[in-house]
């Protein structure tokens, strides 16, 4: 479990602290299909999936952009996501471990509640960026406990 951010520790330039996902597991894969309705068979079918150029399965991206949400979420409360957007770059396999990180660009403290705009990756241990993107932020009161006092 990642601890709330306070908002005074929310400052342009900021690293937001680390959190793993993973590793992947084939049934990972196939049960977010299930719940998105994502029914592809190069994500749950292995002959399929060769047939069609690769070495196996592959995971939805979707998912490791369910993670980069989960990790604001974590970071931030669930009341508090305003936009989140991706882009996927590398695929994801089953055994990959992953690791969502973060950075604050901007602070917007004129409105109630203030706002962050954070630069968001999801690495693969031992590879590249899996998906890249960026998030808007509200910036809720957090108490010194890390529960929300909005």
């Amino acid at each position: 479990m990642t601890t709330r951010l306070s908002s005074a520790a929310v400052t342009v330039g900021a690293a937001l602290p680390d959190k793993s996902f993973g590793p992947q597991s084939h049934t990972d894969i196939v049960r977010y299909q299930g719940a998105s309705g994502d029914f592809n068979p190069v994500h749950h079918d292995p002959e399929f999936a060769k047939k069609s150029g690769a070495p196996g399965v592959l995971s939805v991206g979707m998912l490791q952009a369910g993670y980069l949400g989960t990790y604001c979420v974590a970071l931030f409360g669930p009341e508090s996501v305003r936009r989140l957007a991706v882009r996927f770059a590398e695929q994801v396999w089953p055994g990959d471990e992953l690791v969502c990180r973060g950075s604050v660009t901007a602070v917007d403290r004129t409105s109630d509640p203030g706002t962050a705009e954070l630069e968001l990756s999801i690495r693969r241990a031992g590879g590249g960026v899996a998906v890249s993107g960026t998030a808007t932020v509200a910036l809720a009161a957090i108490g010194t406990d890390g529960r929300s006092m909005t």
